[in-house]
């Protein structure tokens, strides 16, 4: 492992970060200079003077091994996550030294956790870069570095090929450097059309673009403590609604669809799949919250069950209503949303749809290899025959799943927490969502948690941001 390597890169992480911090900086300024101003500004002083030296004096490399891959991407989240931390430090107010880590892990992870009580009494600069960190998160900080990284080729592909899974991308047919154009292109295309259309509908400006990084990061933050229930708008709904739906298909597909006219999208069976088992999970939550009488109107509870489910299965966590007092029903309904997510080759969380097709197709032919013993029953998916080490990879990745969300709401427990909220934020932030249920529902927030489980949740966070098997390659030993 090459020290000299992994420093350069990481020096290239921080001045990424740095220049977002500058632009957090102007958005102060023209905001008449708010509290915000001085932290932000030592803050990108400090982050850039040090991503400064490695990238400066450390000499280039002409390639980058499979594991230094591995520790470049896990570090830039980690590192990521340390400095953009500072100007929430340096701001004071709740944000303690756990605090401000948990906050930063959630932005750059677009979890969407939070630990403040009345996000209101944040500058709107510091809310900004709130913001920014799922912007660069969603993503992802490498890929945010690839598109600048003056290197060979070798790095590019090496690096874009670990984040890429890293981010939940498997299919992806473009070269290393086509991919990440192809990223960069649908995230800010996207990015741009949604903070046109909330403009549009009636948000200012500066709601509207940091409502359109935490929508397209899939991440959830808002700059108002009651989230979108705020607005009470049935048309920002409907944009947020939209744009949730896009920012959980496969990148790749959405650019051909766009670019080049393909219907590949459409002909998937996985997006099929999600968005069938969406709106089915969707319409059973509505009926059962006008059945129950949550809401009075039939109207009523089909806006805010729609809503909340797209907003939980896309992972991005944005909130209406309060659903954690909704009937154990949908609540259930909701938590196996929570668990699937979105596609593949998105900026969403959880165990993805891709992956709980395969298993069901894989369960599917193992049933019928039991009824017949001496047949070959390959795995199919659309048609497809998938590959058996594939297969294999993808169940061994879901019991690795499940096996740490039992981990998890076993140590959170320890803590006095009670089995809805051990287990609800093991849920939320393991698949990046944000927001659970029970007294971490919608319309609540973190700060009750002590430092142990904050500290226990962070890390949950980057590991499931990096899908568990990249957190684990560190540890492995080598041959």
């Amino acid at each position: 492992m090459r020290i000299q390597v992994i420093a350069r890169n990481m020096g290239l992480v921080l001045l990424v970060n740095a220049l977002f911090m500058v632009i957090a900086v102007i958005v102060s300024a023209l905001y008449g200079f708010d509290t915000g101003f001085s932290p932000l500004l030592l803050s990108a002083i400090i982050t850039a003077t040090i991503g400064s030296f490695p990238y400066i004096f450390v000499k280039k490399t002409g390639d980058v091994a499979t594991r230094e891959g591995y520790v470049i991407v896990v570090l830039s989240w980690g590192i990521s996550c340390l400095f953009g931390m500072l100007p929430y430090l340096l701001w004071g107010g709740e944000f303690s030294l756990i605090n401000a880590w948990y906050e930063s892990v959630s932005g750059y992870t677009t979890t969407g956790g939070t630990i403040l009580t009345y996000v209101e009494a944040v500058p709107h600069s510091l809310l900004f870069w709130r913001a920014s960190t799922h912007w660069i998160g969603g993503m992802g900080v490498v890929l945010f570095m690839l598109l600048i990284l003056p290197e060979v080729s070798s790095i590019r592909l090496r690096l874009s090929k670990i984040e890429i899974s890293a981010l939940s991308q498997e299919s992806y047919r473009f070269r290393a450097k086509e991919t990440v154009r192809v990223i960069a292109y649908v995230y800010f295309g996207l990015t741009l059309l949604e903070i046109i259309a909330l403009s549009l509908a009636g948000m200012s400006l500066f709601d509207a673009v940091c409502h359109s990084f935490a929508t397209i990061a899939t991440g959830g933050f808002s700059t108002r403590t009651a989230s979108i229930a705020y607005y009470d708008s049935v048309l920002i709904e409907t944009i947020l609604l939209v744009f949730m739906c896009l920012s959980t298909l496969h990148f790749g597909m959405i650019f051909l669809l766009v670019a080049k006219g393909s219907v590949i999208l459409f002909k998937s069976p996985v997006i099929r799949y999600y968005i069938v088992s969406s709106l089915i999970v969707g319409v059973l939550v509505s009926v059962n919250l006008w059945f129950t009488g949550t809401f009075d109107s039939l109207g009523e509870s089909f806006r805010h069950g729609i809503f909340q489910t797209f907003s939980l299965v896309s992972t991005t966590g944005f909130a209406t209503t309060d659903s954690s007092v909704w009937p154990y029903f949908s609540i259930l309904l909701l938590l196996f949303l929570t668990l699937q997510g979105g596609c593949s080759g998105s900026t969403t969380g959880g165990i993805k749809s891709d992956r709980i097709l395969i298993a069901f197709y894989s369960i599917k032919s193992h049933i019928t290899k039991r009824l017949h013993p001496k047949s070959v029953v390959p795995t199919r998916v659309g048609g497809q025959a998938l590959d058996p080490d594939m297969v294999s990879g993808v169940n061994l990745f879901i019991i690795l799943y499940l096996l740490c969300l039992f981990v998890v709401a076993l140590l959170l427990s320890l803590t006095g927490l009670d089995i809805m909220d051990a287990v609800s934020a093991s849920f939320a932030h393991i698949g990046n969502i944000g927001p659970g249920f029970g007294n971490v529902g919608s319309m609540s927030n973190y700060s009750a948690f002590n430092g142990f489980s904050k500290f226990i949740l962070s890390l949950v966070m980057i590991m499931g941001r990096i899908e568990l098997f990249g957190f684990f390659i560190l540890f492995s030993p080598r041959k």
